[in-house]
């Protein structure tokens, strides 16, 4: 499921390849997409223990945002997502969980707190905050709905 979702963020981020036919599908595939993020967002937090940091599913949800971040670069995908319903305030609330978790154990979310020794860690949930900010940013650009509710 990583390495599908790691070949649809490249399709995705190549705008220049993309013909409208395939847009149309990313489109379509884009309500599954968010509807699983909705789903899983909360198998992230468990990374923060330990032992649970090779965790599929909280892998499969990073992957999950990534591609989500990239669809909603687009402005083409950017509309229908903005209208998904709960979306926004899924990413708004995993935010708050992030950063929450963030304060209570070692933050793997953030670059920052994950540097020891000069050595920078490469766990996969690093930059994981910053992609939900950017999530909702994206969903919040030129719509005043869901500016309004952040």
């Amino acid at each position: 499921r990583v390495t599908l979702l790691e070949l649809m963020m490249v399709k995705v981020s190549d705008k220049n390849s993309v013909s409208s036919e395939e847009m149309n599908v990313f489109v379509r595939h884009a309500d599954f997409l968010a509807d699983c993020f909705q789903e899983k967002c909360g198998a992230v937090l468990k990374l923060t223990a330990a032992a649970a940091a090779e965790d599929e599913e909280a892998l499969v949800t990073i992957r999950l945002l990534d591609v989500l971040c990239e669809m909603t670069s687009n402005n083409s995908q950017l509309e229908h997502l903005q209208a998904f319903p709960g979306l926004l305030e899924t990413a708004v609330d995993t935010l708050r969980l992030t950063h929450l978790a963030g304060k209570q154990a070692v933050n793997i979310f953030t670059a920052t707190h994950a540097v020891t020794e000069q050595e920078e860690i490469s766990h996969p949930a690093v930059g994981f905050k910053s992609h939900l900010i950017r999530l909702i940013g994206n969903l919040c650009y030129k719509n005043k709905e869901n500016q309004d509710k952040v």
